[in-house]
């Protein structure tokens, strides 16, 4: 994904949590939203006389996530929830406050709400994510449009590695029994001639395959 998809993304959310560390090491959240991008990366701002502005200056990292879609949750007859489908996209990233004449220098029409909202708030400044890495949680419990659950995919810009989630098989330690095929409802076990992969696209770590493998060859890890 380029730094504009992934703004995209963002974007047709609108309110996202931000999530810092603070001086305890205590973790906090608070509803802001990205302002701009360019491929510097993805800005937004607060004001320097609040605990955000100190604990991203403090630590130089943020996290955000939000959820596109309808956030009521039903029930279906037996009283389990039902959710419609949407996803969810979360970042993990560094952070670098600009200063506003760097900003007004870009010569980005992007950016004018930038200038203007510092213009009405002169406490306010601009904070730019200017390496970061995550994933989108495409999912349709139901499979209502779909076979598949979830399709997960994941991003990285600027240099930051991107980090796959979901489980793996130990291939010197599976015995080829397919239980743990048999028993994913996510559908993200593939037997390829006797040999049984996780799918990390479709991998929800939900433990089944976990609990189903006889021999303990079920693990977290980015590779198999």
């Amino acid at each position: 994904m380029t730094i504009e998809e992934i703004y995209q993304a963002f974007d047709r959310i609108g309110c996202l949590s931000f999530a810092t560390v603070n001086e305890k090491g205590e973790p906090e959240a608070r509803i802001a939203h990205l302002l701009a991008w360019d491929d510097d990366g993805l800005y937004f701002m607060t004001m320097y006389t609040k605990a955000f502005y100190r604990q991203l200056k403090a630590t130089g990292k943020v996290s955000l996530n939000g959820l596109c879609a309808r956030s009521e949750v039903g029930h279906d007859g037996r009283g389990f929830p039902v959710f419609d489908e949407g996803y969810a996209i979360r970042l993990t990233g560094t952070v670098a406050e600009i200063p506003m004449e760097a900003i007004k220098a870009k010569n980005n029409p992007f950016f004018d709400l930038c200038i203007a909202d510092q213009e009405r708030y002169p406490a306010m400044v601009v904070f730019c994510i200017t390496s970061g890495r995550g994933d989108i949680f495409d999912y349709d419990f139901e499979k209502a449009h779909r076979e598949s659950k979830l399709e997960r995919s994941y991003f990285a810009f600027n240099g930051a590695p991107i980090q796959y989630k979901g489980l793996a098989i130990d291939q010197n330690r599976c015995i080829g029994c397919g239980k743990c095929r048999r028993g994913c409802s996510f559908l993200a076990i593939a037997d390829k001639n006797g040999q049984f992969k996780i799918d990390r696209g479709r991998c929800d770590e939900c433990g089944d395959c976990v609990v189903n493998c006889p021999v303990g060859a079920v693990r977290y890890g980015q590779a198999q």
